[in-house]
């Protein structure tokens, strides 16, 4: 059954926006912002591993420091939230071992029930072919998220950029990440536009749908 309107979801699509101005005097409640971490949290990925961590930044002066690697964009200072999505840099199976156990918590199995499910992902992910690229594998689920986000901040009315106009390899250094198994992909300032953004009002630039829709 549906919970909100066909109409309602494709008005809140069109609001938003790549916000290039957000008001800085603005600030995500924190009851919205409870909100948009679960979804982030409850955002699916491959085998439902959820390789990735996200680094939610309020600090002003630690804002300032990504700036400048973030091709100097004011978003990154200027929003309420700037979300950094990372993702691991490898899959190992103590990294299964811990999602197995918790799935057997949350779900009442025993993880004896669970082994040829771990067995299934440790014969791809870790001992297969795909993990000579598991970083690449694992970069690929965060967009799933920063999807997620995007939608969920959009039906609350919260305004977002998503980006990779960013250096990772700075930003691992500003946040500590190295060491930590993680590497930064995307970021997404998140906030409220300002007043004179010139680019809210813009029109939506999309092809039709028999550009890139195909029925068979």
């Amino acid at each position: 059954m549906s919970t909100i309107s066909g109409d309602s979801l494709l008005q809140q699509l069109n609001w938003r926006y790549a916000t290039k101005k957000f008001d800085p005097s603005k600030k995500i409640s924190a009851t919205d912002w409870a909100v948009l971490e679960q979804a982030l949290i409850l955002t699916p990925s491959s085998y439902g591993l959820q390789p990735w961590k996200f680094i939610v930044v309020t600090d002003q002066a630690l804002k300032a420091q990504l700036r400048p690697a973030s091709w100097n964009q004011s978003q990154v200072e200027d929003c309420s939230h700037l979300v950094v999505l990372t993702a691991k840099k490898d899959v190992t199976e103590a990294d299964l071992d811990q999602f197995i156990a918790r799935t057997a918590e949350v779900r009442g199995a025993s993880i004896e029930s669970l082994a040829g499910y771990k067995g299934y992902m440790l014969g791809d992910l870790v001992k297969g072919p795909r993990h000579a690229f598991i970083h690449e594998w694992a970069a690929r689920q965060t967009y799933i998220a920063l999807g997620s986000l995007m939608t969920a901040a959009a039906l609350l009315g919260v305004d977002a950029c998503p980006f990779e106009g960013i250096e990772p390899a700075k930003y691992d250094a500003i946040l500590g990440l190295e060491g930590s198994g993680y590497a930064t992909i995307s970021a997404c300032p998140m906030g409220y536009r300002a007043e004179d953004d010139k680019y809210a009002s813009a029109p939506k630039v999309r092809f039709t749908a028999k550009d890139v829709v195909e029925h068979r």
